[in-house]
């Protein structure tokens, strides 16, 4: 039986949008219109994650009128799997029906503009040693063997997150998320590296920050995060 299979024998619910939340910022999830909740555990064959504060389950629900699928919790490559596991739980919430996806984290600031608990949207990424997803025999079904990733961030949800921020009355800083494998945080080298780069944030967090450090700046701005991504999510 497939994932997929298993989460269709458990549930019929076809989402509109996907959201995936980080740290500190699962809490989003405990406040929509819950039609069901699906421990990872529960679905035959999919990766389950060791990280503390991942609560590990989906949530199928509606956020005003809009249907979706959250990820609580998430399986990362620093954890030992393979990229095909890491990437799993997306497809398969794509081949649930969802064409659209949010995803949030916890991350560290390498631009000197930036403070604790800023709102960046990502505009761009850079990746730094961690192996592609898409090497291996390709899925035609799930897209092409060489997508295009000159705008791997949409830009008209990038405008629809900017008009809901401002609606929010929220500052939003815009850029380059620089990815490191983790679980160790980033060195101050490694932050420099970044920066020269063009990055605005890596990894989890700048090196001389610890997880529990992530999670409190998380719970500061969990009421103005979640506003957020309500008005975004029904404005997709």
């Amino acid at each position: 039986m497939t994932c997929l299979e298993s989460v269709q024998k458990k549930i019929d619910f076809k989402p509109e949008v996907a959201l995936i939340l980080g740290s500190g910022l699962g809490d989003f999830a405990d406040g929509i219109k819950i039609e069901q909740t699906i421990d990872y555990t529960d679905i035959e064959g999919f990766p389950v994650s060791t990280v503390k504060g991942h609560k590990g389950r989906f949530v199928f629900g509606y956020v005003e009128e809009t249907p979706v699928v959250i990820m609580q919790g998430r399986v990362h490559y620093y954890e030992g799997y393979d990229m095909t596991d890491v990437v799993l739980p997306t497809r398969l919430m794509g081949m649930m029906g969802a064409k659209k996806i949010l995803l949030t984290n916890a991350a560290g600031g390498c631009n000197p503009n930036y403070k604790p608990g800023d709102f960046m949207m990502i505009t761009d990424h850079i990746t730094t040693g961690i192996p592609s997803p898409l090497i291996g025999p390709n899925a035609d079904e799930l897209g092409t063997r060489f997508p295009d990733m000159s705008e791997v961030y949409s830009n008209r949800l990038q405008d629809v997150i900017r008009n809901c921020a401002k609606e929010c009355d929220i500052e939003l800083q815009e850029g380059v998320y620089v990815q490191f494998s983790g679980p160790n945080y980033e060195t101050p080298a490694e932050v420099k590296l970044a920066q020269i780069w063009g990055g605005d944030a890596a990894g989890i967090s700048k090196g001389e920050l610890n997880h529990k450090e992530v999670q409190e700046t998380a719970d500061k701005v969990a009421k103005s995060f979640k506003e957020l991504v309500a008005k975004v999510v029904v404005n997709m």
